[in-house]
């Protein structure tokens, strides 16, 4: 990936929306350059994405972790990737094994009594705290502070009650998390300030989160990863933190259960994951140990659309 593209991939994972002009003022290109770029990268499958982050209106995140028979695994993962309420599935350990997350508002609604019957393990674990954001994957970094700030949007977590207009303002933007004012206002029968104005503070409350939707591949980290770790609990935040920092991982949240630490790691070969867990995770103090299972394909990621 040329330099001004991974610059434009840091400046679009801090803001997806930042207008193209700011974006090039940030990095001292020209708007139609920036514009030009941005559509090649859309070309190869990287996009941006509204997301929802209901965590804010008192909903609960899962990771889900499913064994299955080889002949299941594909077709399950599909069917959970179709669902409105599940992000990051994927496909690992030679098709037999799925991971995925998933928002609900409650422990009821969660998807488990509505599995085939092909599964031979079935774990859920609530989400607990989570160590890194959209903005933080270190892997896509390479703008300065002074860019980066240029580009920080400013959040005050006001208390926000969605509306019907903000649910369909949310639809639009989940599939295009780019589009604008006008576009939305046309999309919600609504008028264009009012949908710049609740863009706006749905944003602020942080309650839309708008991503950089890339496979790590492309951006060149082709060999993936998913880490269950069991962690000492007196050294459960510092190790969270210490992962939140690591280049090749992209996510990471304390959950419950035995396997108290998830993450998601991506790295540029097979050589780098194995120095990765011998070296940097191997050198932890309070991870007790870890299971590592690779990802074989990724189905869905942040979106969280129905198809």
């Amino acid at each position: 990936m040329e330099s001004i593209d991974r610059r434009l991939v840091h400046a679009l994972q801090i803001d997806g929306r930042a207008p193209f002009a700011r974006i090039a003022e940030v990095l001292g290109t020209s708007e139609h350059t920036v514009a030009r770029r941005y559509r090649g990268l859309v070309e190869r499958g990287v996009r941006v994405v509204g997301v929802p982050n209901r965590f804010r209106l008192g909903y609960h995140a899962w990771t889900l972790r499913l064994r299955c028979t080889p002949d299941a695994g594909a077709a399950l993962a599909r069917a959970l990737a179709k669902r409105a309420d599940t992000h990051f599935v994927h496909l690992m350990s030679g098709g037999t094994e799925i991971s995925c997350m998933q928002q609900v508002a409650s422990a009821d609604e969660l998807l488990l009594d509505r599995l085939p019957r092909r599964l031979v393990d079935v774990s859920a674990h609530a989400v607990l705290r989570g160590f890194t954001a959209p903005q933080t994957w270190r892997g896509v970094h390479c703008l300065t502070d002074e860019e980066v700030a240029a580009l920080t949007v400013t959040r005050d977590h006001e208390a926000v009650e969605l509306s019907g207009t903000d649910e369909a303002l949310l639809r639009v933007l989940a599939v295009d998390g780019r589009a604008t004012f006008t576009q939305l206002a046309h999309a919600t029968s609504t008028s264009e300030s009012t949908a710049r104005r609740r863009v706006e503070l749905l944003r602020r409350a942080g309650v839309l989160d708008v991503q950089l939707d890339a496979d790590p591949a492309d951006l060149g980290f082709p060999t993936q990863a998913r880490l269950w770790m069991s962690v000492r609990p007196s050294a459960l935040a510092e190790t969270g933190r210490a992962l939140a920092g690591h280049r090749e991982v992209y996510f990471a949240a304390a959950t419950t259960g035995p396997r108290n630490l998830v993450a998601s790691i991506a790295t540029t070969t097979t050589g780098e994951l194995y120095r990765y867990l011998t070296e940097r995770i191997g050198g932890l103090d309070g991870v007790n140990d870890v299971e590592t299972a690779p990802v074989l394909r990724t189905l869905k990621r942040v979106d969280l659309t129905a198809e």
